[in-house]
């Protein structure tokens, strides 16, 4: 049975400036919640001892976990900014004529049709109304501008290891000095070139190998923002029970299967299975069997981005 949600807003107080005897603006960013409800709920209880002024969305509330209904629900009735990312780019554009052929691919967007199912009506028109990106304009602080991916593409990332000439094209006309971007489902703070830039991470599905949902706190005034990173535990034991009561692996496939693996692990599965198939059996279908001649790989990681292998790396060694 899915998560009754409570329509009420969780009890917050509200923050004023005057506890630290000035005047500062404080926002909550939360991203990437993909349907993940139990998640959203144990970041809402963690939230509710931290005194804000605002709370703002930074796209993926939608898809891959199976609450995607329910966590709409709660953005809306707790009146937060929200921006689409790219899951709601799926969600809109799906089945029109803005939708590229490739979705057209059923092993490669199988979740989809399950996608709009889970949002069809009144949430869907909701989100129609989502601004791509948004800039706050508080009175004690610089303007602030928060995107999901870049500011030309919510598909596009922006990682530390990012070469400078891509961070550079990727931020040209972008006015404001701090950027919050998402995405990436990892937590990050950089500076460069003047733009300070910093993503909260993942509230429903962190992919850096801890079971926590990430979010960040920004405090600003009139030198600037700072971040505070927080993280929350929680269970997904109510989501395992959703993906099974909706036979989401059974509709999904493949691809369903490897979701469900990353909320298990809070690590990447689908990239690394996509540069596997490619390198070693292009012409495998999506099959039980393609999918567990990947699982029995002693290494997946080795057909990870080699950043990411990299990180990975550094954290076996203690470094990360």
């Amino acid at each position: 049975m899915a998560l009754a949600v409570e329509q009420r807003p969780a009890a917050r107080r509200w923050y004023t400036g005057t506890e630290r005897g000035a005047l500062v603006t404080r926002v909550a960013v939360l991203a990437d919640i993909h349907g993940n409800l139990p998640a959203l709920e144990a970041v809402l209880v963690d939230l509710a001892q931290v005194p804000v002024d605002q709370v703002i969305v930074a796209g993926d509330v939608v898809n891959w976990g199976p609450f995607s209904a329910a966590v709409v629900e709660r953005v809306l009735a707790e009146g937060w900014a929200a921006i689409r990312g790219n899951h709601e780019y799926y969600l809109l554009d799906y089945q029109t004529p803005r939708a590229p052929a490739l979705w057209d691919n059923a092993d490669h967007f199988s979740t989809l049709p399950w996608l709009r199912r889970q949002l069809a009506g009144r949430l869907h028109n909701r989100i129609v109304a989502w601004p791509d990106t948004l800039t706050l304009r508080p009175p004690d602080a610089p303007p602030l501008r928060v995107i999901h991916g870049t500011p030309r593409s919510p598909w596009e990332p922006l990682y530390p290891w990012t070469p400078p000439d891509k961070l550079r094209e990727r931020l040209t006309d972008v006015e404001e000095t701090t950027l919050v971007a998402a995405h990436t489902h990892l937590p990050m703070e950089l500076r460069f070139e003047g733009w300070h830039i910093v993503n909260p991470g993942s509230v429903g599905l962190p992919l850096d190998g801890r079971h926590e949902a990430s979010y960040l706190i920004l405090d600003g005034d009139a030198t600037g923002w700072r971040a505070t990173f927080r993280r929350v535990p929680f269970s997904n034991e109510a989501v395992f029970a959703e993906f099974a009561r909706q036979g989401f692996v059974r509709e999904c496939g493949a691809i369903g299967a490897l979701i469900v693996e990353e909320f298990r692990t809070a690590d990447l599965q689908i990239a690394p299975f996509h540069r596997w198939r490619a390198a070693v059996c292009p012409d495998a279908p999506f099959s039980p069997e393609t999918l567990a001649r990947f699982r029995a790989l002693p290494d997946q990681k080795r057909y990870l981005n080699a950043r990411f292998r990299e990180r990975y790396v550094l954290e076996q060694r203690g470094q990360g």
